[in-house]
This record gives structure tokens, C-alpha cells and sequence, in this order.
């Protein structure tokens, strides 16, 4: 019966139909069917509550609202400058300024859709004016944007932390050494790839210093939200808070790169995409009750542990799987519908929560430039009209394949993932 419904719910989504809404005509009918009918409808309303009855889910708002202020203050183009400076002088300069401005803005906005759009908005047509080959140019930007949901503070951190009762602190520290790793990963490649393009000169030591100077507010939010937390001056939901603030006043007094007239398409934008995630989460919680009620969770979890295959085994299978369906759907939908089956699988493998964190997101990070649906595919599309899919997918080949050796390393240093939450938390 589950494999009938899944397969309902990918018809539905191929026709055209929003995931949220796919999910929540799969629990209706679900309840139709199991439930006695329309009696049954009144679990809805309930469970609908219930979801989003958490006080950690108050900061999802918060940083997309975050973001899309930095957005609109165009806070990316100073950090685009500010790593052009510092590493453009080396070979693929621009190229490892472009991953290293990425890497920052993910660690200011969370969200990688923004840090594409922004540091991409600059970097393409500065490469691509400079002789970069157009694949390595949109493959840079479309893999840098993914460190958004890898680096703190990460909107899926939390949506994960909500899910499986994990402390949003801990999981907020289990990005930074694996983001750092990746953002090196990306680099170095880049550094190799380009190593016979002409460098541009190196700048000077004043000219960084002054750069530096320009971009120093900016710099200092990350600061400001991950070690508030860290430190136990506020909660990941009060960071939140703090950082909106924080990016209110720096765009509005600092910069002077938003105005007041601005915050109207701001506050919509915040609207719709908070919306959106809270809609996906709703239609899987319903669908969650649906398999709840068939006992699927269960089933799944007498299966993996009564079949003695190794534990590496599933865990390849895990992977296969969260890459199979971020082929066809992005990320939220992949954590809200999976994680509540895979959280009691995870547990009983003897796998850490926290570990499993990064593992799930560089697979999620793989969701945002995997066709046909990766996200960040689009949107570097959308902001380079010029190129194709085709070409924004092949220069994205060689990144995809850096991260799923990440999750290589990750199986066999796991340390880099649980150390930093071992010895703050």
C-alpha cells in the first residue's frame, strides 16, 4: 500500500501539482481509506497545530527574513569585492573569490537561493569578462550557493532539530568544520582547474585592509548570531532575532543600500517562502500520519534491523536513496518526508543524530544541482539568460562529485562533523 501511495504522490507532482499540496491530498484520501472517512477529518486541523506548534520554528521566519534583507541590501556585492582582493591574485583567483564570497554570505543568510543569486549576480559576468570557461563559471556559483544550507545558521538545521528533538546549537556546530572542508574542496579544485589562466595582479596590502574595513558589518553578523548562540547569550530562535535586527541596522544606517520603500517587497517575499515551508511541512506531517497509522516506520525499522545487513550497507542505501529523490524534489520536501521514517533507522544502526545531520544535508546540498529539478540550476539560469541548462549541469559534474567524496570522508572520520558539538555543547 505505502509503494501505491508514493507512487500517487509522484504522479501528482509530475502533473504539475505543488509538493505541499500532493503531500496533503495523499493524507486526505489516506484518511479516507484507513480512517473511516470523513470523520476522520477532523485530525487535520489537529495535526496541523501541532506541527508547527514549536517555539524553534519561530526563527525559520526570522532568518529568511534575514535574508532577504541582506538580499535587497546588497550585502554580497562588498563580500564579493572583499574576497576579489584577498585571493584574486591567485591562479582561478576569481574563481576561489567567488566560492569564498559564497561561503560567507551562506554563513550571514542561510539560504542558499540567496547566495546564489546574489554572489552570482557579480561573479558570472566578472569571470566570464575575464576568460573563464562559461561550465567552471556557472558550476562555481551553482555549488557555492548549496553552502547555505551547510554552513550556520541553516533554516534545514533547524527544520531537522524540530523533527528529531536534536539540539539546534549542536547541529548549528556540526556545519562549520564540514562547510570549511567543502568550501577548501571547492578551491582547490577551482586553483587546479584554472591553473594556466593569466592572474590578475595582486592587490595591496592596502587596498585589502581597506576592503576589509568596508565589509567589516557584514562580517561581524555571522559572528554575532552563531556565537551569541555558542556562548549562551541567546537561543538559535533569539539569534534569530538579533540577526534581523542586526541586518536592519547595518543595511539601513550603515550601508545606506536599502530604503524604507524596499521593506514592502522584502516583508512579501519572507511571506511566501515561509508559507511555502510551512505548507510542506503540514502536507507531511499529514502523509506522516497516514504511515504512522499503517505502521510503515515500524516496518521499516523490523526490516533494516531483523535483515543483520550491515549497518554500511543501509547506510550506502540511505544515500541512494535521499540522491535518487533530490532528483525530483528540493530540499524541505526531502527532509520533511524522509527524516521522520529514517530518524528511528538512523538511531538504531547505532549512527550519531548529529553526524547524520551533515551526511543528510551535503545529500541535500547534491538536491540543489541535480536535475531535473535542482534548484540552484534555475536560478543560475535565471540570472545568466545567456547560458543553458546543459552547460550549468556539466560545470556542476565536477562539484557534485567533490561532495559525495565529503560524505566519503564523513563515514570515515565522523569526528569532523561531532567535534566541534563535543567539546562547545
Amino acid at each position: 500500500m505505502i509503494p501505491v501511495f508514493a507512487l500517487f504522490i509522484l504522479c501528482l507532482m509530475l502533473a504539475g501539482m505543488p509538493v505541499a499540496f500532493a503531500l496533503m491530498l495523499a493524507g486526505v484520501l489516506g484518511m479516507l481509506a484507513f480512517l473511516g472517512g470523513p470523520a476522520a477529518f477532523t485530525q487535520i486541523p489537529v495535526i496541523a497545530y501541532k506541527t508547527l506548534d514549536d517555539f524553534v520554528l519561530v526563527a525559520v521566519p526570522l532568518y529568511i527574513l534575514m535574508s532577504q534583507i541582506l538580499l535587497a541590501g546588497k550585502i554580497g556585492n562588498g563580500l564579493f569585492e572583499l574576497a576579489s582582493k584577498w585571493l584574486g591574485h591567485l591562479p582561478g583567483g576569481l574563481g576561489a573569490a567567488t566560492i569564498l564570497s559564497c561561503a560567507i554570505f551562506a554563513a550571514i543568510s542561510g539560504s542558499s537561493v540567496a547566495t546564489a543569486v546574489t554572489i552570482g549576480a557579480m561573479a558570472i559576468p566578472e569571470m566570464l569578462r575575464r576568460g573563464y570557461k562559461r561550465e567552471t563559471v556557472l558550476g562555481a556559483v551553482a555549488a557555492g550557493g548549496t553552502l547555505g544550507i551547510l554552513i550556520p545558521p541553516s533554516i534545514p538545521m533547524i527544520l531537522y532539530g524540530s523533527i528529531t528533538d536534536a539540539s539546534v546549537g549542536k547541529l548549528f556546530l556540526s556545519g562549520i568544520l564540514p562547510g570549511v572542508l567543502l568550501t577548501a574542496f571547492f578551491i582547490l579544485y577551482l586553483v587546479f582547474r584554472c591553473r594556466n589562466m593569466e592572474r590578475q595582479p595582486a592587490a595591496s596590502l592596502h587596498e585589502r585592509l581597506h576592503v576589509l574595513r568596508e565589509n567589516i558589518w557584514g562580517l561581524f553578523l555571522p559572528i554575532l548570531v552563531v556565537g551569541g548562540i555558542y556562548t549562551g547569550l541567546f537561543t538559535p530562535t533569539e539569534a534569530a532575532a538579533v540577526g534581523t535586527v542586526y541586518s536592519l541596522i547595518i543595511t539601513f544606517c550603515v550601508y545606506r543600500s536599502i530604503r524604507l520603500s524596499d521593506m514592502p517587497a522584502v516583508l512579501i517575499s519572507t511571506v511566501k517562502t515561509t508559507s511555502m515551508i510551512f505548507a510542506i511541512m503540514i502536507g507531511a506531517m499529514l502523509f506522516g500520519f497516514i504511515l504512522t497509522v499503517l505502521q510503515a516506520p515500524q516496518e521499516l525499522l523490523a526490516l533494516v534491523t531483523e535483515s543483520e545487513v550491515n549497518r554500511w550497507l543501509v547506510f550506502v542505501g540511505i544515500n541512494l536513496v535521499l540522491l535518487l529523490l533530490g532528483c525530483v524534489l528540493e530540499t524541505v520536501s526531502i527532509l520533511l518526508i524522509t527524516l521522520p521514517m529514517l530518524c528511528p533507522v538512523i538511531k538504531a544502526l547505532g549512527f550519531d543524530l548529529i553526524w547524520f545531520n551533515v551526511v543528510m544535508l551535503i545529500n541535500m546540498e547534491l538536491a540543489l544541482i541535480t536535475p531535473p529539478v535542482g534548484m540552484n540550476l534555475f536560478v543560475i539560469k535565471g540570472i545568466s539568460p545567456t547560458s543553458t541548462i546543459e552547460q550549468i549541469i556539466r560545470g556542476s559534474i565536477p562539484f557534485a562529485v567533490i561532495m559525495a567524496l565529503e560524505i566519503v570522508l564523513l563515514a570515515f572520520a565522523p569526528g569532523i562533523a561531532t567535534w566541534l558539538p563535543s567539546i562547545l555543547q
